[in-house]
């Protein structure tokens, strides 16, 4: 459990809409036209990632008070070996991954993961923008690609497949991840006739996440 004050107190009318994207103060002349009215909708989108609640006190001339709750078990020292053996952090920290993503907000909730991770992350909003980054940047420059499935321009398995196609050496061993709320044996056999290494389902689980990515970083690396 922790929390965090915000100086100035919030209107009874913001509070119900609050932690909706895009959604700002209007009361204010300090904070009018800055921001982009994300960081409370992520904040939402990631304590529920983790099963926990954000609970809000807001009152005049007493300022905001945030309370989040998170549950957690106490870890024990085996199981902690365990993981570290199975996924060591410095198989994806420091490495750089390119994420296709269309969604805002499923972005920066992605993006702020694997940052908080170590990662570096270049996004493209759409599967043609990502492939011409990918052809754009130097070989090796891409450790993994994570992959939704469902975009405009061109969609995940269609970006997959032309990113296996492409002449140059990395382009048939960079890991590439899908990532989408379709969990059945078909989408997941889909995934892997386009190319694709792995699968994870939306709403994406962040340790599963850095478990597969670290998995398959370290595959490709000892193939090379």
């Amino acid at each position: 459990s922790c929390s965090w004050v915000k100086a100035s107190n919030m209107s009874e009318e913001f509070q119900k809409h609050m932690f909706e994207a895009f959604t700002q103060e209007q009361d204010s002349d300090k904070n009018r036209g800055q921001g982009t009215g994300l960081g409370l909708a992520i904040v939402k989108n990631l304590v529920d990632l983790m099963d926990g609640t954000v609970e809000v006190d807001s009152a005049p001339g007493k300022g905001t008070v945030f309370n989040i709750t998170i549950p957690a078990q106490k870890s024990q020292a085996a199981n902690t070996d365990a993981k570290l053996a199975e996924a060591p952090a410095e198989t994806v920290q420091g490495k750089c991954i390119l994420l296709f993503e269309d969604n805002r907000i499923n972005a920066e909730i992605a993006q702020t993961l694997l940052e908080d991770g170590g990662v570096t992350v270049e996004h493209a909003s759409n599967g043609q923008e990502g492939l011409e980054m990918f052809s754009a940047s130097a070989t090796g420059h891409y450790d993994a690609v994570l992959m939704d499935l469902r975009m405009p321009v061109m969609n995940g398995l269609d970006a997959a497949r032309a990113i296996r196609a492409l002449k140059r050496p990395d382009a048939g061993t960079v890991p590439i991840i899908a990532m989408t709320a379709n969990a059945y044996d078909t989408d997941v056999q889909n995934c892997l006739d386009a190319g694709m290494n792995a699968h994870l389902s939306k709403p994406i689980d962040p340790e599963n996440m850095f478990a597969v990515l670290a998995r398959e970083i370290s595959k490709a690396e000892n193939h090379k």
